[in-house]
């Protein structure tokens, strides 16, 4: 399965994805700039904050329940497309995903 991430600057990074791994967890493995992780996937922080591509909003779902509080203190802007990456898992409907990356996580 595919990921694309657009950061900021519209740098355009692909990387694979196996069913079940999170977004944040294909993004750190492959060293994609703009996506931190810092405590690992457990929702503890918000660096790994993302924006969804609004042609994939609908089919990543809502944010899940404590996401919102979280992303209070996200670095950027939040969207409504906003979304911690860790909360995403890639699934076989999700190949192709398109996610835009804030200017700073910090």
């Amino acid at each position: 399965m595919k990921i694309t991430f657009i950061a900021a600057d519209n740098t355009t990074t692909v990387v694979d994805a196996v069913e079940g791994e999170s977004v944040m967890r294909a993004a750190v493995s492959n060293d994609v700039d703009g996506i931190l992780g810092e405590c690992g996937g457990a929702m503890m922080c918000a660096t790994c904050h993302c924006y969804v591509d609004d042609e994939w909003a609908d089919a990543t779902g809502p944010q899940e329940d404590g996401e919102s509080d979280l992303l209070d203190c996200a670095a950027s802007e939040v969207r409504p497309t906003s979304r911690l990456s860790c909360q995403i898992r890639m699934r076989a409907d999700l190949d192709g995903l398109v996610v835009h990356l804030p200017d700073s996580q910090l």
